[in-house]
């Protein structure tokens, strides 16, 4: 069945806006430098202006007025207009005059990896003069009335494109965490199966790791009360990492529990991927974020040998644990492991970012946790699937694409079309979508949101690996219970602070026959994204690039390899 666009909120209005946006950059002139009045208004008021006082004084007057507009551009336009529009214009800079504004006497300086405090340190304790806001402290929000319009159309490049989005600077997002961890519905106290005995069960679904549990077992971590236990993986050793099926070094696993506020989590297994480097992280995350890359040994035996920065398990800014004694033989069901049971790997950390290794994070990973979670009150963000908003469509897909066997495939969408699995409609609304583009995942450790990746990860145990197949069946069974369910934001947004790249091989494959990577777009223009669109060309200048476009050779990507197409975990 058809469902509209503008039902689903995509491309037909606002990106990147908050919920009470109402189009333009609006929101007055009081507060955060917003402008008041646009030029046209001012040159409608001049032109009134001259008409009045007649044309022969009117050169007389523009004199006027241009040396009294350069006198007040010399006073006020440094204060007002640039610094208002350089949180828009450039994501990683405030100026002084509006973060002493912001920020009154209080204000600290902004911790650097090269402070008195080492990150471990940092991760220890609680800093004394850490300054802490509310949104209570704003008069207007800084992206408040932020919104711009569709990208520009472009025959030449289709699909999926980035939007623009608004964040505020760095150190005003690590300001705005919140004191005290969010309220988790009804659920307060979550524990977890451990069996060390146990064996493989092959009259249950699942695996030793997850620890085969029943369908009454499974239907019943539904029902969710106060004190629950449920499995979660990690259900043999002394603890998640020791004896348990992906087993991890003791010292790498001292260094995981000393990680307490953010964990930046990416994964490689099989020699998948090829290690992309965060960009644009600030110092201050580079002092208190954790950013840890799960590989195994094949993959770590590569990087070793190919990667001019590995120094001491550590590849630039990722710290690489190699992970032993692996539960799967398929390397992306294994990746599966960290993706959802981040909590049970670092337990002392409050928030997380799951980054697929294909992914190049180029934001700071602050700024992902102020602008999807706690502006918008949220403890789970995951973005939504580009184009498809049905499992039962998501599941054709993945069987054409050949990303799990079909049978597999059909008996898990019939399990979930007994239990009331329905095609998507806008009756579903406020749930925009039934696939989500999983990828990224930007979450609170709390109970309840703990609770959802177990059972997300038993639904991945138990049935396919496509995890994107199972997230909308569990989803709806805790929000029937207790009215919670994870944020979905737009695909374009994602694309905004993560490049997509190919998987290691089919990547070699496109080198080895010929093809080269396009040039990186430079930093600042990707900053501009968030200011104001370049004037159009003019028309000599667009026929001398058209002369140009002639005479050069065009540079095309290969033909998709058989077998090798780019795949979404």
């Amino acid at each position: 069945m058809s469902v509209s666009a503008a039902t689903l909120g995509m491309r037909c209005g606002s990106y990147g806006s908050l919920a009470s946006a109402g189009g333009g950059r609006k929101g007055g002139g009081r507060g955060w430098g917003w402008r008041a009045g646009g030029e046209k208004e001012r040159l409608q008021l001049l032109h009134r202006a001259l008409r009045l006082v007649g044309r022969r004084r009117a050169g007389v007057l523009l004199l006027l007025a241009a040396a009294s507009a350069a006198v007040f551009c010399s006073i006020f336009a440094v204060v007002k207009d640039d610094n208002a529009s350089m949180i828009i214009a450039n994501n990683y800079e405030v100026a002084n005059t509006i973060q002493n504004s912001v920020y009154p006497s209080m204000t600290r300086p902004l911790m650097t990896s090269s402070d008195q405090f080492s990150a471990s340190s940092v991760n220890k304790i609680e800093l004394p003069n850490r300054l802490r806001l509310s949104f209570a402290n704003f008069t207007h929000h800084p992206c408040e009335g932020f919104s711009v319009s569709p990208p520009l159309v472009d025959p030449k490049r289709t699909g999926p494109r980035p939007c623009d989005v608004c964040y505020v600077p760095v150190d005003q997002a690590f300001a705005l965490m919140p004191l005290q961890p969010s309220p988790s519905p009804v659920l307060k106290n979550l524990s977890y199966v451990f069996e060390d005995n146990i064996t493989a069960n092959f009259s249950n679904q699942g695996s030793v790791f997850g620890g085969h549990p029943s369908l009454e077992q499974r239907n019943k971590s539904f029902d969710i009360s106060e004190s629950m236990t449920v499995h979660c993986g990690f259900v043999r050793g002394k603890k998640p990492g020791q004896g348990s099926g992906f087993d991890i070094n003791d010292d790498d696993l001292l260094e995981m529990e000393k990680c307490r506020e953010l964990v930046v989590a990416s994964a490689i297994f099989g020699n998948y991927d090829m290690i992309q480097h965060p960009r644009n992280a600030s110092e201050f995350s580079k002092a208190n974020a954790c950013f840890y890359m799960f590989v195994d040994e094949e993959t770590e035996a590569y990087v070793k040998n190919s990667s001019s920065l590995y120094r001491n398990n550590k590849v630039g800014l990722w710290r690489l644990v190699v992970v032993r004694n692996l539960p799967y033989e398929d390397p992306r069901r294994t990746g599966k492991i960290p993706k959802l049971l981040l909590h049970r790997l670092f337990p002392n950390v409050r928030f997380s970012v799951w980054i697929d290794a294909k992914l190049k994070l180029v934001v700071d990973p602050y700024l992902l946790l102020e602008r999807f979670l706690w502006r918008k009150n949220a403890t789970f963000a995951i973005s939504r699937h580009y184009k498809r908003f049905d499992v039962f469509e998501e599941a054709e897909a993945n069987k054409a694409a050949g990303k799990y066997d079909n049978a597999s495939i059909d008996y898990q969408i019939e399990f979930y079309r007994n239990e009331g699995l329905t095609y998507y409609a806008p009756a579903k609304l406020p749930i925009t979508s039934d696939v989500p583009e999983g990828c990224v995942i930007i979450r609170e450790h709390i109970p309840i949101t703990n609770l959802f990746t177990c059972l997300w990860f038993n639904e991945v145990d138990r049935f396919t690996s496509r995890d994107q197949i199972s997230f909308s069946t569990v989803r709806d069974k805790i929000r029937a219970r207790v009215g919670w369910m994870p944020e979905m934001f737009l695909d374009c947004e994602r694309r905004n602070f993560v490049i997509q790249g190919y998987h290691r091989e089919l990547l070699e494959q496109m080198i080895a026959s010929g093809w080269k990577p396009p040039p990186m777009a430079s930093e600042p223009s990707r900053k501009l994204r968030l200011g104001s669109r370049k004037a159009p060309p003019s028309k000599k200048s667009s026929m001398k690039r058209k002369r140009m476009k002639k005479s050069s050779s065009r540079r095309r990507l290969p033909k998709p390899i058989t077998g090798m197409t780019d795949t979404t975990t």
